[in-house]
C-alpha cells in the first residue's frame, strides 16, 4: 500500500513540475511577444493557458484521489493539501500570463513610447520565483522556499521603477496616457505572478514545517 501511494506521490511531483514548466513558457513567451511585437508568440501563450487549465484539474483529481484512497496522516497530507493550493496559484500564474500576452497583441505595429527595459528583468525573476517554488516542494527544500519569498522583494522594486517611468511618461506628454496604462497593467501582472509564487513558497514551507505564516514573519525570523 506504502508503495503505492510513493508512486503517486511521485507522479504528483513530476506533474507539478511539467505545469511550472508550462507556466514559465507562458511567461517567455509573454515578454518576447512584447520585446519583439511578436503576434504569433502572444497567441501561442494565450493558447497554452488551456493546456494549463487542464493539468490543474489533473493533479486535482490525483489529489483528492490520494486523499480519500490512501488517507494520509500527518506530513503525507500536509504535502497533498499544500499541493492543492499551489495548483491554485499555478493556474493563476497561467492566467496572468495569457493576460500580458492579451496586451501584447493590442500593441502589435505601435511605436513603444517607454523604455522596456525593467520589463524582461520582471519576467526572468518572475519566472525564476515559479520554478524555484515548485522545486523547493519537490526537494523539500525549507531554505530555497524561503530564498523564494524573499526574492518577491526584487520583483516589488522593479515594479516600482517600471511605476515611476510610466509617471514621467505621462508627465512629460499626456497624449502617451493609453500605452502608459498598458505598460503599467503589465508591470502589475508580473508582480502578481510574483506574489503568486511567494504563496506557493508559503504553502511550501507549511508542507515542510506544518506552519503556514506570513511571508513577513518568515522573513523576520531569518
Amino acid at each position: 500500500m506504502r508503495s503505492k501511494f510513493d508512486e503517486e506521490l511521485l507522479q504528483l511531483n513530476n506533474m507539478l513540475v511539467e505545469m511550472g514548466t508550462m507556466i514559465g513558457k507562458s511567461i517567455e513567451r509573454a515578454t518576447n511577444a512584447i520585446i519583439n511585437h511578436d503576434k504569433k508568440t502572444a497567441k501561442k501563450a494565450i493558447a497554452a493557458d488551456r493546456d494549463i487549465d487542464n493539468i490543474e484539474k489533473e493533479i486535482e483529481t490525483l489529489c483528492l484521489r490520494l486523499l480519500l484512497r490512501q488517507q494520509p496522516v500527518a506530513r503525507d497530507l500536509r504535502l497533498i493539501s499544500s499541493a492543492l493550493k499551489m495548483i491554485t496559484d499555478m493556474e493563476r500564474i497561467g492566467d496572468q500570463a495569457a493576460d500580458i500576452s492579451e496586451i501584447a497583441k493590442s500593441l502589435i505595429g505601435k511605436k513603444y513610447t517607454m523604455n522596456l527595459d525593467n520589463i524582461p528583468l520582471m519576467a526572468e525573476a518572475t519566472s525564476k520565483m515559479v520554478i524555484e517554488s515548485i522545486d523547493a516542494f519537490v526537494k523539500r527544500d525549507l531554505v530555497l522556499a524561503k530564498k523564494v519569498i524573499s526574492d518577491d522583494d526584487v520583483v516589488d522594486e522593479l515594479f516600482k521603477k517600471i511605476r515611476s517611468d510610466v509617471i514621467e511618461l505621462i508627465q512629460k506628454d499626456p497624449t502617451n496616457g493609453d500605452q502608459a496604462i498598458d505598460y503599467i497593467m503589465i508591470a502589475k501582472y508580473f508582480e502578481r505572478i510574483g506574489d503568486h509564487a511567494t504563496n506557493i513558497a508559503e504553502w511550501v514551507v507549511f508542507a515542510i514545517t506544518g506552519k503556514h505564516v506570513s511571508s513577513r514573519k518568515l522573513i523576520k525570523e531569518d
